[in-house]
């Protein structure tokens, strides 16, 4: 990461957590906020005088418009505007009819879509397994992405609307709509869990969790994270964050504190309305915390890489884990929405 992404990201991080000095505690992000964009013929099914949503089949209610499109949308490079902002995104599509699952994937602070698809491999893994998977693109001129609360292009608002533009355009399952993402973009997609007011059935978080305020009372909700101890973007012992960085950027990561990443998954446990934890050792030199006494919907698992980067598990820095088919083994299990 460049001496200007480490500049963004600390300023934006000024603007959403605790700054040295202050001690105040910090306080839950506000509640979830409905992002879903008005509805459309193109994005919603309207139900029947007199039915409401939670009477229809579950078939009916999952089955988004896009399973009848004239056109279907096609693997490949995509543009579409919101809010006046012409924005990008890949796709991989899976064989078969659908209705199927749909998956975000959001790149990190100074990387970009294509990069992050190489980092997770969800787009080559996620089709094979039945998943729609998109991989957008921050705005023109940003190096990641705004998180709710921050000054920028809303861009919960606009993934939003990317869900429904798939729904519209693919035989899509509304109930089973997934995010993940690396770094910034593990952040950012934890803040939807709450910002777009329940309609992710899961996330994974992949160095970045601790970034990530939750909410109060968010609906349960499944979440993967996993973090490396030796992190040198964002420490898992929290604190201060680019610990290598130097003068005035020195300065600017001494006024940010993050939370350790212990914690942070802790506190999004208590929001889901988990409790108690157990620890185990799923492969050597990895730690699992698993909260044992959660809400229906609702699973929380921490994956501690002793020794690990501020990379992705599975990739060629790490090869001890395989977050890619972890993340899409717990949404394969994560009940519909």
């Amino acid at each position: 990461m460049g001496r200007g992404a480490i500049a963004w990201t600390l300023a934006t991080l000024l603007a959403v957590l605790p700054v040295a000095g202050c001690t105040a505690a910090p306080q839950p992000a506000a509640g979830p906020q409905a992002h879903r964009s008005p509805a459309s013929p193109q994005s919603e099914q309207s139900p029947q005088a007199g039915q409401s949503p939670s009477a229809q089949p579950p078939q009916a209610r999952g089955r988004a418009s896009g399973c009848s499109a004239a056109t279907p949308l096609k693997a490949g490079r995509h543009t579409m505007t919101h809010d006046g902002l012409r924005r990008t995104f890949l796709l991989a599509v899976p064989k078969g009819k659908g209705p199927h699952p749909v998956l975000l994937d959001l790149h990190g602070l100074g990387s970009d879509a294509a990069q992050e698809s190489f980092y997770s491999r969800l787009a080559v893994e996620g089709p094979r397994r039945g998943y729609v998977v998109a991989t957008p693109q921050a705005a023109d001129g940003r190096m990641g992405w705004t998180l709710p609360g921050t000054s920028g292009p809303d861009d919960a608002a606009f993934l939003a609307a990317l869900l429904d533009r798939l729904e519209s355009g693919l035989c899509v399952d509304r109930r089973r709509a997934f995010a993940a993402g690396l770094s910034y973009g593990a952040a950012m997609s934890a803040a939807l869990i709450c910002a777009l007011d329940g309609r992710l059935a899961g996330v994974g978080a992949v160095g970045g969790l601790s970034v990530a305020r939750p909410c109060d009372r968010p609906l349960p909700t499944t979440l993967l994270a996993f973090h490396g101890t030796a992190d040198r973007a964002v420490p898992y012992r929290g604190g201060h964050p680019f610990p290598d960085a130097t003068g005035a950027l020195r300065a600017l990561a001494d006024l940010v504190v993050l939370p350790p990443v212990e914690r942070a998954a802790d506190d999004w446990a208590r929001a889901l309305g988990c409790s108690g934890r157990a620890t185990s050792r799923p492969a050597t030199g990895v730690r699992l915390r698993t909260w044992t006494s959660c809400p229906a919907g609702a699973t929380v698992r921490l994956y501690t890489l002793d020794g690990g980067g501020h990379t992705w598990p599975g990739s060629i820095r790490s090869p001890r884990l395989d977050a890619t088919a972890l993340m899409l083994d717990a949404f394969d299990r994560a009940p519909a929405r």
